[in-house]
C-alpha cells in the first residue's frame, strides 16, 4: 500500500477533521518549516489515542506538537501525521496541580501562583507546553520540571494509558526515559509547595523579567539551541554552551537571515526569512568552532524534524 492509500485509510477510520498538507511554520517559534502531509489536532486524552493507534495500524510515521518552542522542522516538510495536542485544563487539590499537557507553561505558573502555591517559578516565561517540558526535563536557574513532577498519565504506541510515578520517567538534565520509549503524556500532576500568592507572584516577575532581558521578545527562536555541558568540576555542575559559543566568536556568526542572537550566543532567531536550512547550517557551523577551539561537543537542545 502507497502512502497516499495509508493516508486515505487514516482519514477514513479517524473519523474527525483531518488536514492535508498544512504548513508548520505558523506552529512553530522559529516560523520555519515545510507542509505536513496529514495533520490532526486533538483535545482529549481519547482523542489522542485514537490518532496514535490509528497512525501505528496504517504504517503513518507520525509525531506529536506541541507549541513547537523547540522544534525546527525541515523545509520539505513531515513525510507522516503531525498530532498537535491541545489537551488542556488545570484543577488544583491542596498542595497539588494537574495539568493537561497541552496547556503552556506560562498558564500553569501563573495557575499555580493564584493557588499560593510555589516550586514552579523557575519556569515563568518558558515557552512550550507541560508535554514537552516533561519530555525533556525544562528547567531553569538550576531546577528542573521532573524534580516537581509527582504522576503522569502515560500512553504508549497502542493507545492504552496508565499512570507512573515520577521515578518511572529516568530524569536527567533535559531528558527522560520518554526519550527512549516514545511514549506520550497526557495529564501531568506536580506537588508543590504553600506559600503566599504575592511573594510568588513577584518572584515569577523577575524571572520573567530576566528572561526578557537575555531572550528574543517575539517568536523567532526556540530558546537554547544546545545543551549545556556537564562537568561536575564546575559551579552548578555545568559549563554553560553560551559561554563556550561566546569565547569562540559565535555572536558574529549568520547564514542568510538565520543569526547568532546579540544578547546570548546559544540563541539562533530567524531575523526575517530565515529557513530551516540555514538555521541548520548555522548550528552545524557553531558547533564546529566550539569544536576546534575546545574539543567539546555540543549536542543539540532542540529538535530537529524531517529531512536535513
Amino acid at each position: 500500500m502507497d502512502s497516499q492509500a495509508r493516508y486515505d485509510q487514516f482519514i477514513t477510520r479517524y473519523g474527525g477533521p483531518v488536514q492535508r498538507n498544512v504548513s508548520l511554520s505558523t506552529f512553530t517559534t522559529f516560523r520555519t518549516g515545510g507542509e505536513a502531509d496529514l495533520f490532526v489536532q486533538v483535545n482529549t486524552t481519547d482523542q489522542l489515542g485514537r490518532a496514535v493507534t490509528l497512525a501505528q495500524e496504517s504504517g503513518i510515521p507520525y509525531f506529536v506538537l506541541g507549541d513547537g518552542s523547540n522544534l525546527l522542522v525541515s523545509d520539505d516538510g513531515y513525510r507522516g501525521l503531525i498530532v498537535r495536542n491541545r489537551i488542556l485544563g488545570l484543577t488544583v487539590e491542596g498542595d497539588r496541580v494537574t495539568a493537561g499537557t497541552g496547556e503552556t507553561m506560562d498558564n500553569l505558573v501563573d495557575f499555580a501562583t493564584s493557588c499560593s502555591l510555589s516550586g514552579l517559578e523557575f519556569a515563568a516565561g518558558i515557552w512550550g507546553t507541560v508535554g514537552g517540558a516533561v519530555y525533556g526535563n525544562a528547567g531553569a536557574f538550576g531546577s528542573q520540571v521532573g524534580s516537581r513532577l509527582v504522576q503522569a498519565e502515560v500512553m504508549d504506541s497502542t493507545g492504552t494509558v496508565r499512570m507512573e510515578g515520577r521515578d518511572y520517567f529516568q530524569f536527567a538534565y533535559r531528558s527522560s526515559r520518554l526519550k527512549t520509549t516514545k511514549e506520550i503524556v497526557a495529564t501531568v500532576t506536580f506537588g508543590l509547595d504553600p506559600g503566599d500568592a504575592r511573594v510568588i507572584g513577584k518572584r515569577t516577575e523577575e524571572i520573567r523579567q530576566l528572561r526578557r532581558e537575555k531572550h528574543p521578545g517575539r517568536p523567532c527562536s526556540a530558546g537554547c539551541f544546545f545543551k549545556n555541558i556537564e562537568d561536575p568540576r564546575q559551579p552548578g555542575g555545568k559549563i554553560p554552551a553560551g559561554k563556550l559559543l561566546e569565547e569562540a566568536g559565535a555572536k558574529s556568526m549568520r547564514v542568510g537571515d538565520a543569526a547568532v542572537y546579540d544578547k546570548h550566543a546559544n540563541i539562533i532567531i530567524n531575523a526575517g526569512h530565515a529557513t530551516s536550512k540555514e538555521i541548520r547550517q548555522l548550528a552545524d557551523i557553531l558547533k564546529k568552532k566550539v569544536k576546534d577551539k575546545f574539543d567539546v561537543e555540543l549536542e543539540e537542545e532542540v529538535i530537529c524534524l524531517g529531512n536535513f
